[in-house]
């Protein structure tokens, strides 16, 4: 396998967990004889431009595809951090009925309906058709396709005066192609930027179950400045995020366009990643430990309340929690009976892999367990706060990552 930006040849392993079926493929009831595809879940880090990457073992097109479920307007957070952005974008850039405002990968709306609130034309681009729909239902126009730079040239050829991502620049196997496609399309004087869970957050608070086959790339600053540079764009700003367990928002232009300066930002953020040691296989050593560990810790968990005779379940049927099972070895709900997620999407199918049965809220009150695991971990705050009563029995919250906490 070679490096998927500067095709340097990899053979230094930063993980391994095993094999796994891709991490939103839930398993319909109807196909529960049905055999699971499982895919090795390998990463590796570059040591030429310390890209972080898994192989595209499980092509996109068969992971986002029409059955699809993950709907971002499902998490009200979520929805406050996509409003807080258009507002913050509006102050900054002052953007107007004669602008246009592309999101790739826009899933259903949930960040273009604020910009076309204020009357900004706005144009989504996602592949999976089932979420575009929704968007579509919002008023939000979309286009079902992957970007790239052949969708660029032919229908965005230099439109669009701000093009962002959020979360989106893991899931491109063609990275370079990609943002080939963000250079086609944006004004000579445009904007574009992208939201990602960065890599220092990754290895500090051990962040293992981040990494799923949808996840094609793990991202450092150091290493975008290469993938931006080496299409003519360029990083005029950095931002820390709270969101996804620590993210960065990048702001790039062309490298043409002198009337933005470069921002301090950059190159502190750039010196941050060098003290950390990012730029040395010695940094990326040391991770498989941390992640075995909770498994155990994990794996233990989950017997000692199995013995007591406590009811265990999880919520949030979200692709980390399914990393999490897969790894451990979870099969079945013997250890844990289900997992409640909100989204009608997911509700009346089984996690891939475990295939324990995900269901509505409604259970947890039928139900009363003893233990509930948030699987989404960077929205315990949200979760904990909707799920409150659940005190009233003496029931407790647990998540697996950083470490096992019990409250």
């Amino acid at each position: 396998m070679n490096c998927r930006h500067c095709n340097h040849k990899l053979t230094h392993v930063f993980c391994d967990l095993q094999t796994c079926p891709p991490s939103n493929a839930m398993v319909k009831p109807e196909m529960i004889n049905h055999p699971e595809t499982y895919f090795p879940l390998k990463v590796f880090v570059c040591e030429n431009c310390w890209l972080v990457q898994v192989d595209e073992l499980e092509k996109a097109d068969a992971i986002f595809n029409s059955e699809y479920t993950y709907f971002s307007s499902y998490s009200t957070s979520w929805l406050k951090h996509a409003k807080e952005y258009t507002d913050y974008m509006m102050q900054r850039f002052g953007y107007n009925e004669n602008s246009l405002v592309v999101e790739v990968a826009s899933n259903d709306g949930y960040l273009l309906q604020y910009f076309k609130e204020k009357n900004i034309p706005v144009l989504g681009v996602e592949p999976t058709a089932n979420t575009a729909e929704a968007a579509q239902e919002r008023g939000v126009e979309s286009i079902v396709d992957f970007f790239g730079s052949r969708l660029a040239g032919d229908k965005l050829e230099g439109k669009a005066d701000l093009i962002l991502g959020n979360n989106v620049l893991a899931h491109v196997p063609d990275i370079n192609d990609f943002v080939k496609g963000i250079k086609i399309a944006l004004k000579p004087n445009g904007v574009n930027t992208f939201e990602f869970p960065h890599l220092l957050q990754l290895v500090a608070k051990n962040q293992f179950d981040t990494i799923y086959h949808e996840h094609f790339s793990y991202l450092s600053l150091t290493t975008l400045i290469s993938v931006f540079e080496k299409q003519g764009l360029e990083i005029f700003d950095v931002q820390q995020l709270t969101t996804h367990g620590g993210s960065l928002r990048i702001f790039t232009k062309h490298k043409e366009d002198k009337g933005k300066a470069i921002e301090p930002t950059v190159a502190n953020m750039l010196q941050k990643e060098k003290e950390a040691g990012i730029t040395t296989l010695e940094y990326y050593q040391g991770f498989q430990a941390k992640v075995d560990k909770i498994k155990y810790d994990f794996i233990e968990f989950l017997i000692q309340q199995k013995r007591a005779g406590k009811k265990v379940i999880g919520y949030g049927a979200a692709a980390k929690g399914n990393t999490l099972l897969n790894y451990s070895g979870i099969k079945g709900n013997d250890m844990l009976q289900f997992v409640v997620d909100a989204s009608p999407f997911k509700q009346n199918k089984l996690l891939p892999g475990s295939r324990i049965p995900v269901v509505g809220k409604e259970e947890i009150e039928k139900n009363k367990p003893d233990y509930i695991i948030i699987f989404p971990w960077n929205l315990q705050t949200e979760i904990a706060g909707q799920l409150d009563y659940i005190k009233n029995w003496g029931a407790k919250f647990v998540i697996a990552i950083p470490e096992l906490t019990i409250f």
